[in-house]
């Protein structure tokens, strides 16, 4: 799922491809624009993928071996195609051959490059394609500034930021920052990678949200910046943070951490699900609608 997405998808262990929910611009990639409330296959994306992302209006894949696929929303070039409209089933992304991972944000999509870099295509008016220009693109730049002696290990497309974790354990994000989930400790937006305030190493896992990030360091401790109207820094305030803080009771024991649209969750190594944030929809799954 993704932030302020309303549709879900999903490998299968042979790596095929599913996707349901909301469906009005082929963001399902059967073929058609009709809803679906149960998995639907995606067209011709069957086996050998290792990574899928739905995003706000479309959804993409990584094959085995590098190949990209999007399909659904296109009106900025999110599909990476070279093109602009929309399709109901999978297209090509031009110019990206070696994927390792997608993942789809809010009207733009990233992946990272098996060889260590970055390339992201879709709206850019935030910089977030991180090319150093806030110009759309509708096919893959690569993003810029990164330190060369390292490569990125995974990407996360937020609504209109992006963060990654280099090889070495180090967190950097860009684009939008209203709410300082750029967690550089300022407010303005970046068109390149900067690095996370006090996380230039020892990170394992990142997620960048609608106006959150989270990270998860070597040690298992959880950690979120920017956005917190809901809780969703799991702070026990609703008070913004232009950095990193601390999980409250999450400071071992995790594995990995998923940011969304007001609320967070955490995979912890015992096999449990942690939550926290806006609950209207009953998102936390404890049983309740009432926030934490």
């Amino acid at each position: 799922a993704s932030p302020n997405g309303s549709h879900t998808c999903a490998l299968t262990t042979a790596g095929g491809a599913k996707c349901w929910g909301y469906n009005s611009n082929g963001q399902l990639g059967n073929g058609t624009t009709t809803q679906s409330t149960t998995p639907v296959d995606v067209t011709g994306v069957s086996s050998g993928y290792v990574s899928i992302s739905a995003g706000t209006d479309n959804s993409c894949a990584t094959a085995r071996y590098g190949a990209t696929k999007c399909w659904g929303g296109n009106f900025y070039g999110q599909l990476g195609n070279g093109a602009n409209t929309d399709s109901s089933t999978p297209t090509s992304v031009t110019g990206f051959p070696s994927a390792g991972m997608v993942s789809a944000g809010g009207f733009f999509t990233c992946g990272a490059d098996i060889y260590g870099g970055v390339k992201c295509w879709g709206t850019g008016n935030s910089g977030q394609l991180g090319n150093d220009d806030v110009a759309d693109s509708n096919t893959p730049v690569a993003t810029v500034g990164f330190p060369s002696s390292t490569a990125v290990a995974k990407v996360s497309a937020g609504w209109a930021h992006v963060c990654s974790v280099r090889t070495t354990g180090g967190a950097y994000c860009w684009g939008w920052d209203f709410y300082g989930q750029l967690g550089d400790g300022g407010s303005s937006q970046r068109s390149r990678p900067i690095n996370v305030t006090g996380l230039s190493t020892g990170v394992a896992d990142i997620s960048a949200g609608y106006g959150h990030s989270c990270a998860v360091t070597t040690a298992g401790a959880a950690k979120c910046w920017g956005s917190n109207s809901n809780g969703q820094l799991g702070k026990g305030t609703r008070v913004n943070s232009r950095t990193p803080g601390n999980v409250s009771g999450l400071t071992t024991g995790v594995k990995s951490i998923s940011a969304g649209g007001f609320f967070s969750c955490a995979l912890t190594t015992a096999g449990g699900v942690k939550c926290w944030g806006q609950n209207a929809w009953g998102q936390l799954g404890n049983g309740t609608t009432t926030d934490s």
